[in-house]
């Protein structure tokens, strides 16, 4: 994910951080940024979104003629918040007698209600009004900073408020109710309101979206109880199916738990397919379909929630690339980069609304596939998919492989898409050592190992479904794949693989983390993996919090750089992953200490990135000002972790269980429940020198010292 998309101009919106911090609640592909005090204010990166437009740009609470001056905000569900103020003093008064209560809930829509609460004996009388204004501002417009639209119509029918956009290409709508009746005009609702004496009075206004004369469903209407409405009601499911935690280690517990609550709220649920969950990339600007962020973050959840791997496979198998478009970089079986709905979006992807500039999302594609396959997923949903895994490979080799040298390479078709299309894809993210930024072409590290994974996965699959010759076929791509890479990327002089090729098939010199994910997917020589695990964790990699994306003794290093010297969670998720893949474990434990470590400082809620000053500079990780948080990844981090420090690998179509856990003392005793391996429901308990796993059968247990990397 890039907050540097190639269609948004200007620097992206402030992020969160600080007294006067945004609050942002999400629900699906719906999220809302307000001000502390819940007033969303015209002529800033605010409002209401639904599906990539703002239908909120303006949502202002005065009583009396006077905003209510902020005390607090409460914020217990992802997608609900309340808002607590206080009226100043009426002349004379010490203290307020006034309380205001605004409670948010956001999905397809908003529902707001408003509490006058009245601590005075005596009654009051209050002139409550809220003003509204929606300009229909694409995301990508809104994220700009552009220049505000024309002014929308409004006017009033029906008892409601209806701001019209007037476009003739799409007709779009707000209608905006409220209970009591509220006089209506100049985009206010008006209310009178009496509240006697220690008593308060709620009105309850609903912000519905209409789409060419469909109003949309609002997720929490008025008159039902927010605990009885169908998103409330996933997330509690979500909640008590995921993973069941018992440590005494408060940072552990807290970052898991707030994980797999972020993760939740982020799951998008298409009406035609409510059984494919996909996961949004993150809030608040990336509340989409995004292939890479989306695939790794399934993969990461693996262990607990199959059918999140499953739906995002086959929602990404829907879109998979059938034409060869420049504008788009649509080609024949390649995953796309990302979805968009806003009409400017559309424009800027060619006129689509599927962006296709990504190198990686089409290998790990069929990297989770096989990963979904030797956890229990069935066979029916396998099957249906090998023609799209089939035609992803087909596109590693033709499309991906254009110059025909075995590696997969990317360059932009227009100067619109992306210079980068990895996971690094800021316009400066691939540089070699002495800081010059590298030219496309690119064949990169990790996207090798990738296609490695994939080629693995195809022939495990071909093997289990009865095909020996394919297996073979796919093995023997593996092993040259791996041979090639281990001759052509590896710097003998300096101990580490090269980040890529250039368009020279020039080595890419530079010491990056990428590195770490030539260990996670096995690609890595065994004889070079103590080295790379040497340099990942080394003063100049390693912060204290975690392993950085550069080294400091690069030239382009930056701890303040989105890409050039950060710290990113998955990032370093994936790292720990290789590292006890390859059976470097104290190198692991300590990346996944540093990582939970820093997620205490951002109240359990990892970020996207923060920024690689050392820890011994800085008592707490300093953050990355336009992070996005809740971020799909980063939440997953710390179930990847948790996942290679329980060194627990199945593969169902064989029947075994590998698991042998190495889990830091500071987390034991350590109870990991919710784990799903085909139907089964498994418990690992680890003590100080011993462990059980109980729920495994008819599955056999092969216990073995360490994992054991792939040949």
């Amino acid at each position: 994910m890039s907050v540097t998309t190639p269609w948004a101009d200007g620097d992206p919106p402030p992020g969160q951080g600080g007294a006067c911090t945004p609050v942002t609640l999400i629900e699906g592909s719906t999220f809302c940024i307000s001000e502390a005090g819940g007033d969303i204010l015209p002529g800033r990166p605010q409002g209401l979104f639904v599906r990539d437009t703002r239908m909120l740009s303006r949502w202002e609470l005065t009583v009396d003629g006077l905003p209510p001056q902020p005390l607090t905000v409460q914020q217990d569900q992802p997608y609900a918040a309340t808002f607590l103020g206080r009226m100043p003093p009426r002349g004379g008064k010490a203290d307020s007698t006034v309380l205001v209560v605004r409670r948010r809930y956001v999905g397809d829509g908003m529902r707001e209600d408003v509490t006058i609460r009245n601590t005075a004996s005596q009654p009051r009388r209050c002139a409550l009004m809220l003003t509204a204004e929606a300009d229909f501002a694409d995301l990508f417009e809104v994220k700009g900073r552009a220049k505000p639209r024309a002014a929308a119509t409004t006017s009033s029918a029906d008892a409601a408020l209806v701001i019209s956009s007037g476009r003739r290409e799409r007709r779009q709508e707000l209608q905006i109710t409220g209970d009591e009746n509220p006089a209506i005009s100049d985009g206010t609702l008006r209310w009178s309101l009496s509240v006697p004496g220690h008593a308060e009075r709620t009105v309850s206004v609903e912000v519905v979206p209409v789409d060419d004369g469909t109003p949309m469903t609002l997720r929490y209407p008025r008159g039902q109880a927010i605990e009885q409405t169908k998103p409330a009601r996933r997330l509690r499911k979500w909640l008590r199916s995921g993973p069941q935690i018992r440590t005494p280690d408060r940072n552990l517990a807290e970052v898991l738990d707030r994980s797999v609550e972020d993760l939740g709220a982020l799951r998008i649920f298409d009406p035609e397919h409510p059984r494919w969950p996909v996961v949004a990339a993150g809030a608040p600007w990336f509340m989409a379909l995004f292939g890479r962020d989306s695939l790794l973050t399934a993969a990461m959840l693996l262990p607990w929630d199959p059918g999140l791997a499953s739906g995002t496979l086959r929602t990404l198998a829907a879109w998979q690339g059938a034409d060869v478009d420049p504008a788009s970089e649509e080609e024949p079986g390649k995953i796309l980069h990302e979805v968009r709905f806003g009409p400017a979006a559309s424009f800027a992807l060619g006129g689509r609304s599927a962006y296709y500039g990504s190198v990686d999302a089409t290998p790990l594609f069929v990297m989770l596939l096989g990963d979904l396959h030797r956890w229990g997923g069935k066979d029916p949903v396998i099957a249906g998919l090998l023609p799209h895994a089939d035609r992803a490979l087909d596109w590693i080799e033709s499309y991906g492989d254009a110059d025909g040298d075995g590696f997969i390479e990317y360059c932009r078709k227009t100067s619109r898409g992306l210079a980068n299309q990895g996971w690094k894809d800021s316009w400066d993210g691939i540089d070699f050592a002495d800081g010059t930024i590298a030219e496309p072409p690119i064949a990169l590290a990790e996207v090798q190992g990738y296609a490695y994974a994939a080629y693995r996965a195809r022939a495990q699959l071909a093997r289990y479904f009865g095909d020996d010759s394919a297996a073979s076929l796919w093995r023997k791509k593996a092993k040259q794949l791996k041979r090639n890479f281990n001759e052509q990327f590896w710097l003998p002089d300096r101990g580490w693989f090269a980040v890529g090729l250039d368009a020279d098939k020039q080595p890419i010199d530079s010491l990056t983390s990428n590195i770490g994910h030539c260990l996670w997917t096995g690609i890595a020589d065994k004889d070079k993996a103590a080295s790379v695990a040497r340099h990942l964790l080394s003063e100049q990699m390693f912060s204290g919090w975690g392993i950085r994306t550069l080294a400091t003794s690069m030239a382009a290093f930056n701890p303040m750089s989105y890409h050039n010297g950060s710290v990113w969670p998955h990032d370093n998720a994936l790292c720990a992953a290789g590292l006890m893949r390859y059976g470097f474990v104290e190198h692991a434990q300590r990346v996944t200490d540093a990582v939970i470590d820093a997620a205490a400082h951002f109240g359990y809620r990892l970020p996207e990135l923060y920024c690689g000053f050392a820890r011994d500079e800085f008592s707490a990780p300093v953050p990355y000002p336009t992070s996005c948080s809740p971020q799909a990844w980063a939440a997953a981090a710390p179930l990847q972790l948790l996942h290679s420090i329980l060194r627990f690998t199945p593969d169902f179509g064989s029947g075994q269980i590998w698991c042998s856990p190495a889990v830091p003392t500071r987390y034991l005793p350590l109870r990991v429940g919710g784990l799903r391996v085909g139907k089964s429901r498994l418990v690992v308990e680890v003590g100080h020198g011993e462990w059980e796993l109980t729920g495994v059968e008819p599955v056999s247990v092969q216990v073995i010292p360490r994992p054991a990397s792939s040949s």
